[in-house]
């Protein structure tokens, strides 16, 4: 099945990115998930940061288009996808932070440095591009 998503990086004013501990695979990523129908991807993004996190995304630039088998996937609960990942960064957001019970389990702000290695896998790319961009 074909997946299209938005994805938004939120990026704090110390350079740290939020990232959240997903419930359905135990692994980091930024925020994000499938755009509804006749939904505008940047509204997807804001709405996925808002339901995940409690932020409310300020302005949103885009950051790029991932898709490709390194974005193939196979979710825990068997759904398998080739996953359009539509990404934005996002410095200007507002609210507090509160895991959205059952697919959250902790959100964390991250320097470069102590980003972890277990990461999902259908972000790695997007957030790969992020952290080059980051050491430049």
């Amino acid at each position: 099945m074909l997946q299209v998503g938005a994805g938004i990086i939120i990026e704090d004013p110390q350079g740290r990115v939020l990232l959240q501990l997903r419930a359905d695979n135990h692994c980091w990523g930024y925020c994000g998930g499938s755009i509804e129908i006749d939904e505008r991807v940047e509204d997807a993004a804001k709405r996925e940061l808002f339901e995940e996190t409690g932020l409310i995304a300020g302005e949103v630039e885009l950051f790029g288009v991932w898709s490709g088998p390194e974005l193939h996937y196979v979710y825990p609960n068997g759904d398998e996808v080739s996953n359009v990942d539509i990404v934005f960064l996002c410095r200007e957001f507002s609210g507090e932070l509160k895991p959205q019970a059952g697919e959250v389990e902790a959100l964390r702000f991250f320097n470069l440095d102590e980003i972890p290695e277990n990461l999902s896998p259908p972000i790695r790319p997007a957030l790969s591009k992020w952290i080059e961009l980051k050491r430049r």
